[in-house]
């Protein structure tokens, strides 16, 4: 297994624990920073493992912004002390993980077969 191999499943791992993570919903969310903290945890371990990709496998998966996860990532990183919009972090988990999951889960399916 390449390395490329290993971050998608990390990839995959963290979308998989965002979404059981996030069954409560939008007011558990916001209400409980338990939850919230380890939402906003495993979307920085996604986007720092994005990150690590080759530029060849990104080229394979045009379909992913990828430039906008790292930006994401940075935000998540630096912007800690200001305070991280959980709007925005909700945003990301509703409309943007399943195209994600999508996207790698087609990619390794092609490679695979």
């Amino acid at each position: 297994m390449n390395e490329d191999q290993v971050y998608l499943g990390y990839i995959l791992d963290c979308i998989d624990k965002i979404k059981e993570y996030s069954q409560g919903g939008k007011l558990e969310f916001f209400a409980n920073s338990m939850m919230s903290d380890a939402i906003i945890r495993r979307l920085q371990t996604l986007a720092e493992s994005t990150q690590r990709l080759s530029e060849e496998l990104k080229a394979n998966i045009p379909d992913v912004d990828w430039r906008n996860i790292s930006g994401f990532r940075n935000i998540l990183v630096h912007d800690y002390l200001g305070g991280i919009d959980l709007n925005t972090v909700w945003d990301v988990v509703e409309n943007y993980l399943d195209n994600l999951r999508e996207q790698i889960l087609r990619h390794l399916e092609s490679v695979n077969t």
